[in-house]
């Protein structure tokens, strides 16, 4: 099979161990990621960012291919019983393809929508597992241990260290593909760095049980590492952090905890059957669970524009269907350490100009590390030199060392666009700034 990519151009899956992926992409559960946004809501901020799960999926295989190919060229630095095999190249390329599997409409988003609502990872090792699901059987055809091998490994368990890694892992090949294509899609220059060059100065280094892991070559690889987790942050930074996206994705949480509050307390919200047992917190079946897409939540909201009796849900659904998004306030080093103040202050505010500070009021904070090992120095990333020990990569890094246990974090007061006068008034800025400040189209 050969593809187009706009990221990677000609992606092709011709070699014998690669047919694993063929028997996978047919299945319903992977067909399904084609309905899956892979940015969520980030289009109403940069709307070329209409990119799916199923078109990152394939792209994160296509770079296991190419990681596979340079651990090949590297089996004189491998053992007998390191060396990859059929089984751990099928085993790479399945888990590659199906790391995603188990992700909600809008991807990360859905998680948040309903408290206590199982994390993708849980769903993914689900669907793997089930023996009734489409993906189990092509797995089982080639091996019946292949499905329990396959679920370890997208959680990082393998025997061997290397293959573990390259799933998931410091430098793995999720984030290889991700920053890549968000970069592409959503029009910015940010998450670039030099993949190929990356992959060709991949070595094999020894880690701290003597295992065969993943290393690059220092004269070669470090600056090209350091420039991907430098994209990694400048994305972070204006991208997945948008406040665009993270307003719009504030009210989808906020008018599906409505939802969920009505069904607890024993009305009818309109959702669909599937949410509405997740929102009352019953047990959902795999084969229910991939019925759920993008659409099924987008069909919701849309229906509660024109039909919601209560006007909670009337409201928020109209501003998110017409782009009226909340508006946000970002704090300062000097207001995040108030911000639970700050956000009692909101609420009063919002309850004042007649809104349920429950849904209207909120407190958002987007978090993410920039860079730190492991904390087990057998999972971490190593430099190798000639005729020199090999180093973990914070160590051989001037630029990773600074940025070890650092992080960035954005907080935010999230509120209705009637109160935004009141808010600048709250935090000691000028109304007219507020509203001069550009909003993204």
């Amino acid at each position: 099979m050969i593809l187009r990519d706009p990221v990677h151009g000609l992606v092709a899956f011709e070699r014998p161990a690669e047919k694993i992926v063929l028997r996978l992409l047919d299945t319903r559960e992977v067909q399904r990621l084609r309905r899956v946004r892979m940015l969520g809501v980030t289009a109403l901020a940069f709307p070329g960012a209409e990119h799916s799960r199923f078109a990152h999926a394939v792209g994160a295989t296509y770079v296991m291919t190419a990681f596979l190919q340079r651990i090949r060229s590297l089996e004189q630095e491998l053992s007998a019983s390191e060396r990859p095999s059929l089984e751990d190249e099928q085993q790479g390329l399945a888990a590659a393809l199906l790391h995603d599997l188990g992700h909600g409409p809008l991807s990360h988003l859905f998680e948040e929508v309903f408290d206590g609502a199982p994390r993708h990872e849980r769903w993914t090792s689900a669907l793997v597992l089930d023996p009734d699901s489409q993906v189990h059987r092509a797995l089982s055809e080639v091996d019946r241990a292949m499905p329990q091998a396959v679920e370890r490994l997208v959680h990082g368990k393998h025997h061997k260290a290397w293959l573990a890694h390259a799933v998931s892992g410091t430098f793995d090949v999720d984030r290889c593909d991700y920053l890549l294509r968000d970069s592409y899609m959503t029009g910015v220059r940010y998450g670039l760095y030099d993949l190929p060059w990356l992959l060709r100065s991949l070595r094999v280094a020894r880690n701290a049980r003597g295992d065969a892991t993943i290393a690059v070559e220092g004269s070669k690889g470090l600056p090209a590492v350091e420039g991907f987790f430098l994209a990694r942050l400048f994305m972070y930074q204006q991208v997945y952090f948008h406040k665009a996206s993270r307003a719009a994705e504030r009210m989808i949480r906020a008018i599906f905890a409505r939802a969920a509050d009505i069904e607890r307390d024993g009305g009818d919200s309109a959702l669909p059957p599937v949410l509405r047992a997740m929102a009352r917190g019953a047990t959902v079946s795999t084969n229910d669970y991939v019925s759920l897409d993008d659409g099924t939540l987008w069909s919701t909201i849309e229906r509660w524009e024109s039909e919601a009796a209560d006007a909670v849900l009337r409201d928020i659904a109209t501003r998110l269907r017409r782009r009226a998004l909340f508006k946000s306030a970002t704090l300062d080093e000097e207001e995040a350490p108030r911000a639970q103040e700050l956000l009692e202050s909101l609420r009063e505010i919002v309850a004042k100009a007649g809104f349920d500070p429950r849904y209207y009021a909120a407190l958002d904070v987007a978090s993410t590390g920039v860079f730190d090992d492991p904390p087990d120095p057998a999972d971490a990333l190593y430099v190798c030199y000639n005729r020199r020990a090999p180093k973990l990569l914070s160590r051989a890094s001037l630029l990773l060392k600074k940025l070890a246990g650092e992080r960035l974090v954005a907080p935010r007061l999230v509120f209705p666009v009637e109160v935004r006068d009141a808010v600048a008034a709250l935090l000691g800025r000028s109304p007219q700034l507020a509203l001069a400040l550009p909003s993204s189209p």
